[in-house]
């Protein structure tokens, strides 16, 4: 399916969301289950959380959480999916066009799970960059993403690096980063259809040193 990329990110997504009562799963991703399950409770930014899952899946485990997405739709949702799971105070949900607003503040780790977006030239990139410029000293960048489109959107004209290009595009100083995974990965979810939707994602993590 084509997207008309004149249409604002925010419409865009409040659109998509608004069609169906839950649009994701309700799990967390198993990337930052996989990344971040041994890791200490701290502070944790989740960028582009949509409906919470990760974000609520991090506060039940001890994190105190800023989630930030475009849509209010999403993030209404994904408060009231705190709500009932009984973190809502442990969360602080943010409305941000990440291209043009960031949330302000250090944390423990800043975790960005398949930030993409079909419309617009979202400067995925810049938002990394400030994403890294986050991270507290000892803490941890997770940075997952698609490597292949869906098979039920082959028109979809989104860029979707390497994990070696998305370091390359960090830009960070070896001295001050720790880079402990970037690669590809064999990704199984359920697609639109019902039917296994195989894919390979990538999957970076690096860890800004204390000194």
């Amino acid at each position: 399916m084509a997207h008309d990329v004149t249409v604002p990110d925010e419409e865009f997504w409040d659109t998509r969301y608004a069609e169906s009562d839950r649009m994701w799963s309700g799990r967390p991703n198993s990337a930052l289950v996989r990344e971040a399950g041994d890791l200490t409770p701290g502070r944790a930014l989740d960028l582009g959380c949509g409906e919470g899952a990760d974000a609520i899946w991090l506060a039940e485990r001890g994190w105190e959480v800023t989630a930030v997405d475009i849509s209010r739709v999403a993030l209404g949702r994904a408060a009231e999916h705190a709500a009932a799971a009984a973190v809502a105070d442990r969360v602080n949900w943010q409305q941000h066009d990440l291209g043009t607003t960031f949330p302000g503040g250090t944390f423990d780790l800043v975790t960005a799970q398949f930030l993409h977006s079909p419309t617009s030239a979202m400067p995925r990139d810049s938002i990394l960059r400030k994403a890294a410029g986050a991270v507290a000293p000892g803490g941890v960048l997770l940075i997952v993403g698609h490597a292949g489109l869906p098979t039920w959107e082959p028109d979809c004209e989104v860029h979707l690096p390497t994990p070696q290009e998305v370091v390359e595009n960090l830009g960070l100083p070896d001295e001050q980063w720790e880079l402990l995974r970037c690669e590809e990965h064999p990704s199984f979810r359920t697609g639109h259809d019902g039917k296994p939707d195989p894919r390979t994602d990538n999957t970076v993590k690096l860890r800004r040193r204390t000194a």
